[in-house]
């Protein structure tokens, strides 16, 4: 009989993995407050992310995100196990950050501030700069749906079936708003290159 896999001493002491992650949620139904700081841990970084480029209101991150982690813990004990925890809670970051897009209807702005690091050349420094700054600048002329296609595909691995999950939709609906997005950022990233002196 074939063994499973061994997860690695690290990561099963985090409470991390799939399975990990699972036994986390149940033992947060069961009020386990040491569970729910794990995974709330855990997520931090990747749904602030994930907000910022969703909603592009780094001055509500932090709002959203403990809302989101309030509704895992107060609905943990109604996760089912039929999707991926990380899908579950991303889903629950989706629709928290749509609600406070509604809530604003004000321009939104941009205040991340890259730094240049001391050990680059200046010239490389310079130009990966204004590229971020460009896609930052093209990023924020897409839809906040669009938005959180590329950022779930690119910068949180997920596949289209996954997205669709978290984003309430058929996957050829994801797969639409990403052939949408790709060719809106290409759009915008060439004008602005015809643009530069």
């Amino acid at each position: 009989m074939p063994q499973e896999p061994k997860r690695s001493e690290s990561s099963a002491a985090a409470g991390t993995g799939d399975a990990g992650e699972v036994d986390l949620v149940a033992r947060i139904a069961r009020g386990d407050r040491s569970a729910f700081d794990r995974l709330y841990r855990a997520y931090l970084p990747r749904l602030a992310r994930f907000l910022q480029q969703v909603t592009r209101r780094p001055q509500a991150i932090e709002e959203v995100v403990n809302d989101t982690m309030l509704v895992v813990w107060r609905k943990a004990a109604t996760y089912t196990n039929e999707s991926k925890v990380s899908t579950w809670i991303f889903a629950i970051a989706y629709r928290r950050g749509l609600k406070l897009l509604k809530r604003f209807d004000e321009p939104v702005a941009d205040d991340e501030q890259d730094a240049i690091a001391s050990d680059e050349a200046p010239e490389g420094a310079v130009m990966q700069r204004q590229l971020r700054e460009a896609l930052g600048a093209a990023m924020a002329q897409v839809s906040a749906e669009q938005r959180a296609v590329i950022e779930l595909t690119y910068y949180h691995g997920c596949a289209y079936r996954e997205i669709a999950e978290i984003m309430g939709c058929p996957v050829d609906t994801v797969k639409t708003r990403m052939f949408h997005a790709r060719r809106r950022l290409r759009q915008l990233l060439e004008q602005r290159r015809e643009d530069l002196p």
